[in-house]
C-alpha cells in the first residue's frame, strides 16, 4: 500500500453539514467529492435526498450523485465494486488524497471492509425477485425469507428491500440459508483510510433537521413526490420524506382515511397516517430525527472514527 494514497471519509448524521465540510476538504486537497449515499445516487430523487445544490456541484467535481434511475436496485455490493474502481482510477491519475462524503453506514462498511462472502449475484433471479417485489410487495418476500431462513430474519432489518431481496437470492441460488454465510475478515485495501465524524449537539442537529424539512417543502418536495407516484413501491422510494407524503396524497385523494395507523406487516412496522399536510411535514421531521439518532448509533460503534464537533 502506498502511504501517499489516502481516502478521507466524512461521515455523520443527516443534516450535520457533511456536504459543506467535504467540499471544503476537497478544495483543500485538490480532490473531487465521492458520494457514499444510498439515496442521493438516484436521478429522480433530488429535493428529498438533499443532493448538493448547483453551486455546490459546481465548486468541485462530484461522483455518484444522481447517476442511477429509481427503477434499478443499486446495492452496497455494487457500490463497493464501482467505488473501488473509481478510487483506484483517481489515484492513478495523480491524486494523493481523495475525499468521500458518506451518510450510508452500510455503503461505507462495504467500501472499507468488503461484504460477507456470498454467492455472486444471479441477474435473472434478481430480476425475478425485483418483479415480485413490485407486484407482491415487501411483506410477501419477507415472509418467504422467514420460512427459508428464520435466523436471518431475526438478525436483519427486514424493512430494507435490498437486504431481503439479496438474502432470498442467496437462499434460492445456493440452496443454503443466507445466515450460513458468515462475515469474512475485512478485505485489505491498497490505500489508507481515515474516517472523520461530524457531530453537533442534539438540540442544534434536530433544529437543523426541522428547518431543512421546511426548506425542502418550499423547494417543491410535494411536487417531486407526486411525480414519483408510479414508482412508490420501489425500494428507492421507501425513504423518509417520500413515504409520509405518499400517505398524505392517498388521504388527500380519498383512498385512505387520515389520522389512523397503517397496520403492521411482515416487512414494516405500523406507521401513522397524516390527517393534514402539516402533520405529514411534522412526521417527516420526527422520522428524520429518528433516522439521525440511528445513524449516530451506527457510527459510534466504529472506533476508527475521529470525531469533530461543529
Amino acid at each position: 500500500m502506498s502511504e501517499k494514497r489516502l481516502l478521507r471519509i466524512i461521515v455523520g448524521p443527516t443534516a450535520v453539514g457533511k456536504t459543506d465540510y467535504s467540499i471544503g476538504e476537497a478544495i483543500r486537497w485538490g480532490s473531487p467529492v465521492i458520494s457514499c449515499d444510498s439515496r442521493q445516487i438516484y436521478k429522480e430523487m433530488s429535493i428529498g435526498t438533499a443532493v448538493p445544490s448547483a453551486a455546490q456541484l459546481a465548486a468541485v467535481r462530484h461522483y455518484f450523485i444522481q447517476t442511477c434511475p429509481v427503477t434499478e436496485l443499486y446495492t452496497a455490493g455494487q457500490y463497493e465494486v464501482d467505488a473501488l474502481q473509481l478510487i483506484r482510477s483517481l489515484f492513478d491519475q495523480g491524486h494523493d488524497v481523495l475525499v468521500m462524503a458518506g451518510g450510508s453506514g452500510f455503503y461505507v462498511d462495504a467500501l472499507c471492509n468488503g461484504l460477507e462472502e456470498t454467492p455472486p449475484t444471479d441477474l435473472k433471479l434478481r430480476a425475478a425477485l425485483m418483479a415480485r417485489l413490485a407486484s407482491e410487495g415487501l411483506p410477501a418476500l419477507a415472509e418467504e425469507l422467514r420460512r427459508l431462513d428464520p435466523e436471518a430474519v431475526s438478525r436483519m432489518d427486514i424493512s430494507n428491500p435490498q437486504r431481503v431481496v439479496r438474502a432470498l437470492e442467496v437462499c434460492m441460488a445456493s440452496g443454503r440459508p443466507f445466515s450460513s454465510f458468515k462475515p469474512s475478515a475485512p478485505k485489505k485495501r491498497d490505500f489508507a483510510i481515515e474516517k472523520i465524524g461530524l457531530r453537533r449537539s442534539r438540540e442544534v442537529l434536530y433544529d437543523r433537521i426541522d428547518r431543512r424539512v421546511l426548506q425542502m417543502m418550499e423547494e417543491g418536495l410535494l411536487e417531486e413526490v407526486r411525480s414519483l407516484l408510479p414508482y412508490r413501491d420501489l425500494p428507492a422510494l421507501r425513504t423518509v420524506g417520500y413515504r409520509e407524503l405518499f400517505d398524505w396524497i392517498d388521504v388527500e385523494q380519498g383512498r385512505i382515511p387520515g389520522g389512523g395507523m397503517a397496520a403492521a406487516t411482515a416487512g414494516e412496522a405500523p406507521r401513522k397516517i397524516p390527517s393534514s399536510l402539516d402533520e405529514a411535514v411534522s412526521l417527516i421531521q420526527q422520522h428524520t430525527r429518528n433516522y439521525a439518532k440511528r445513524q449516530m448509533t451506527w457510527w459510534r460503534r466504529d472506533p476508527d472514527i475521529h470525531w469533530i464537533d461543529l
